[in-house]
């Protein structure tokens, strides 16, 4: 083999090489909070451990050491429940067609409470019942240490104010939306409480989202979850996959850096992404907190990775 051949290839190679480095934030959670401050959102309460928006996967969520996620509507008479969907087709097992078509906003409380929210995910949850927002609150003031995320749906947002200092619970919850002018009023409206904006797409309409927060210097802004988009299977992602989200690893570690500049919590909420792996990726981008479907697989995989050297 001539020099100029042998030199080329070792061009080649180290390029090669290069080319597959693999990026990580310089700043890790673990090196910077306790565990026992790390943050997981159980989404829609327990995640997929329980029938959804019931009280009791908000106690499950609790007792796992997360933080129950609720969505937030009103009924036609004004009470204020957790319930995702704007009709019962998914979730109302053998509903008529007519009252598949209907939602939350369509029924007063006491039609709701008659609808079974519990039996679609199986036997073991039958009978499971919508329950007020009031009386989740109720079970947080008596337990100072839980807290609730609340993604607004369809809410009058004065009335969830009024009702929230009413049970003495403001500053144990965190009010979530897509809709950057929402968090700003209820920022307004409950200073005491927290705000979590959450937004997806393209990494270029990421960056159009950003811009915009930027030039209102994130007022408001507690925490903010990207939605992160895998584009391969779970079980092949570990820490040394390079961009293995459909959002780059350069753009997430300098997402993190920014909002971290301002005291802003960095969550994600990984589709697919219930995997050991996935988790010890995105902690070396430098995300902060997680939310989940899984939370037992998403808490195994934070205490392996501080557990790390």
């Amino acid at each position: 083999m001539t020099r100029s051949l042998t030199v080329g290839l070792s061009i080649l190679f180290a390029a090669a090489a290069s080319a597959q480095t693999v990026e990580r934030s310089p700043w890790t959670v673990r090196d910077h909070l306790p565990i026992g401050e790390f943050v997981i959102q159980a989404h829609r309460g327990a995640g997929d451990l329980a029938e959804e928006n019931t009280v009791e996967a908000f106690k499950l969520g609790w007792s796992l050491n997360c933080i129950p996620e609720a969505d937030v509507r009103a009924t036609r008479d004004g009470v204020i429940v957790a319930f995702h969907d704007d009709n019962f087709a998914r979730v109302v097992l053998g509903a008529s067609p007519e009252l598949a078509k209907k939602g939350v906003a369509d029924l007063t409380f006491a039609e709701l409470q008659k609808l079974d929210v519990g039996a679609w995910k199986g036997d073991e949850f039958k009978g499971r019942r919508v329950g007020a927002l009031r009386e989740v609150f109720d079970l947080m003031a008596r337990d100072r240490s839980r807290r609730l995320y609340m993604d607004v749906k369809q809410v009058d947002p004065d009335q969830l104010a009024r009702e929230i200092r009413e049970a003495d619970v403001a500053s144990q919850t965190i009010l979530a939306s897509t809709k950057y002018p929402m968090i700003r009023e209820w920022k307004a409206l409950v200073p005491e409480s927290k705000t979590l904006l959450w937004m997806g797409g393209t990494e270029e309409a990421l960056a159009k989202r950003f811009e915009e927060l930027r030039r209102a210097d994130f007022e408001g802004v507690d925490q903010l979850q990207i939605h992160t988009n895998l584009t391969m299977p779970a079980d092949r992602i570990d820490r040394d996959a390079k961009d293995p989200f459909k959002e780059s690893d350069a753009f997430l570690i300098a997402r993190g850096e920014e909002l971290r500049k301002r005291g802003i919590v960095y969550q994600t909420l990984p589709w697919n992404g219930a995997a050991p792996g996935v988790y010890a990726k995105l902690l070396d981008l430098g995300f902060m907190s997680f939310a989940t479907d899984h939370p037992k697989i998403t808490w195994r995989a934070v205490r392996s990775y501080y557990e790390a050297e």
